[in-house]
């Protein structure tokens, strides 16, 4: 099954530029063959998953995903049967298992901060910034972290429940710039 999975993929991907093992700096170097069957049953969350997998990886991942985008693949697959047929034979038969939810945990969320620290903001914001008024990646954050402020109506003295705050960085900011106190 791989080899036909691969040609699922470098047949999705025609048109885009990008070749998986190809010479250019956005190719995706396989290291791992099980990536095409990872794509092909998961979109999205298996191509970024497999990545922090090591599954594969990219000199310029950035111009990989904006290559990727413009060709609008969505779209580009509308009801191709194979890649359909593929993706429900691994929904039907899932490969995650509740004994291996651990291992998963450790693999996404313990592997230090050097990479979110090169790629975030000072305050380590890891979500959607906005960008209305900024022009940098850290007044976007800031601006979101406002907007977000505003928008719950903070004011000095209110108590905020953070739940999944990743860093802090909401309570930080929201203690600092409105007075609030935070659990």
């Amino acid at each position: 099954m791989g080899q036909r999975e691969k040609e699922l993929v470098m047949k999705i991907l025609e048109g885009t530029g990008v070749v998986p093992n190809g010479p250019n700096p956005w190719d995706p170097q396989i290291h791992d063959e099980a990536f095409y069957g990872r794509v092909l049953a998961e979109g999205s969350l298996g191509l970024g998953e497999s990545y922090m997998d090591g599954q594969w990886d990219c000199d310029q991942i950035d111009e990989f995903i904006n290559r990727v985008l413009r060709m609008d693949i969505r779209k580009k697959l509308g009801w191709n049967l194979p890649i359909i047929l593929h993706a429900l034979s691994c929904k039907i038969t899932n490969r995650q298992k509740k004994s291996r939810a651990f291992t998963i945990g450790e693999k996404h969320y313990d592997k230090g901060n050097d990479l979110y620290q090169a790629m975030l903001d000072k305050r380590m914001v890891y979500t959607g910034a906005y960008w209305k008024d900024a022009d940098n990646l850290a007044d976007a954050q800031e601006a979101k972290l406002d907007l977000v402020c505003k928008k719950l109506g903070l004011k000095e003295g209110d108590r905020v429940l953070d739940i999944g705050c990743g860093w802090g960085s909401f309570m930080k900011f929201a203690a600092e710039k409105y007075g609030v106190s935070g659990v």
